[in-house]
């Protein structure tokens, strides 16, 4: 395909920008490629015409591009690349010009058009929400190199990278530091600073998770995962105090101080020294340089045995503050910032990785 001309590979781009002809009519941006490709006045419009019906712009054919608002410029330029009925799609970023509204009401028009003509569209976006909705299979890139590749389905329940893990959700993934110790045939003990996760060893996990006894792996869980309990429930439970809440209508985001250490995924790539110049340096140089270790003063590097708190042996090296647990509650929740809280843990939905960000697990999808 490559030694073709564009113009005879079949393929259709829709750019970030719209990119228009200024000088031309809504009618002639769309049939354009129809008219480079040779195709007759008449059928060309009506081709036209039907793709604009499609896309809802069929009242403004006569409009100039200056005198369209954003989704009718966006609406164009994919009628223009539709008209030529491609082989394939590509589409940059093309909704990442526009308000939040008008970019999930185009989200559904593109999703249905594509499916209903049938054609494989590969779509770059930015925004996790796009890639979760639109995609029949996703792929995560980071600086150039695949971090995973799944359905929308899998990537978000099984992250085979810490950076997707951290990329895909809303909230966040808590993703927490973990100190592991293993009681051979008992249970493996998860160590967050004075708090302590039991994973049982008939878990079929357990095996995987044991080889990193004595050491640091992160643990990562997301919002859903998380259950408001009694403060006397037995069992999986972290013990916090609600730092700050966050009313979105629907559903309130508590929070937590549970006295463990955050993990954040850097974007850059860069770790960051204790005077806040980027380096190399780090508790998590290992990892690359794609985390940021962020930790309370006195937060343990050791696991207890069950019944018995933890010795901090961190040095304090770097910069350090409490891990914020994100924590689902009910729209308008009778707690306040302060008021503590105790959170149920559902232990099969919690997420392992190494300290170079890549998934500890049995198996794959």
């Amino acid at each position: 395909m490559l030694e073709l001309p564009p113009r005879d590979r079949s393929i259709a781009m829709v750019f970030q920008d719209f990119a228009l002809y200024p000088h031309m009519t809504v009618s002639e941006n769309i049939g354009f490629p129809l008219k480079l490709s040779g195709i007759e006045t008449l059928p060309r419009q009506d081709r036209v015409d039907a793709i604009a019906g499609a896309l809802g712009i069929g009242e403004v054919l006569g409009r100039r591009p200056s005198q369209l608002s954003g989704g009718q410029r966006q609406r164009v330029a994919m009628g223009r690349a539709m008209v030529r009925r491609p082989g394939i799609f590509l589409m940059d970023e093309p909704l990442s010009n526009l308000d939040s509204g008008l970019r999930a009401e185009l989200r559904a028009e593109i999703s249905s058009m594509t499916r209903e003509l049938g054609v494989t569209t590969m779509y770059v976006t930015h925004d996790q929400a796009e890639a979760l909705t639109m995609a029949d299979r996703v792929a995560i890139m980071r600086k150039g190199v695949l971090q995973d590749l799944g359905t929308p389905t899998e990537v978000y329940r099984r992250p085979a990278t810490l950076y997707t893990a951290a990329f895909l959700g809303s909230p966040k993934m808590n993703l927490l530091e973990a100190a592991v110790y293993v009681h051979l045939d008992r249970y493996i003990a998860l160590g967050f600073g004075e708090q302590t996760l039991y994973l049982p060893w008939s878990d079929p996990r357990a095996r995987a998770v044991a080889r990193y006894h004595g050491e640091r792996i992160v643990v990562g869980i997301r919002a859903e995962a998380l259950t408001p309990v009694t403060p006397d429930t037995q069992g999986h439970v972290f013990q916090g105090r609600i730092r700050y809440l966050e009313h979105h209508g629907h559903e309130s985001l508590a929070y937590l101080d549970v006295g463990a250490t955050a993990i954040v995924v850097d974007e850059i790539g860069a770790a960051v020294t204790d005077d806040g110049r980027s380096g190399a340096g780090g508790a998590f140089k290992r990892l690359g340089g794609a985390l940021q270790r962020l930790a309370r003063p006195g937060a343990s590097d050791n696991v207890a045995p069950e019944g018995q708190s933890g010795v901090a042996t961190d040095p304090g090296r770097h910069h350090r503050k409490p891990a914020e647990l994100g924590v689902r509650l009910a729209p308008y929740p009778q707690v306040a910032p302060g008021h503590p809280l105790a959170v149920s843990v559902r232990m099969d939905a919690v997420h392992f990785f190494d300290q170079r960000g890549d998934r500890i697990d049995v198996g794959w999808r």
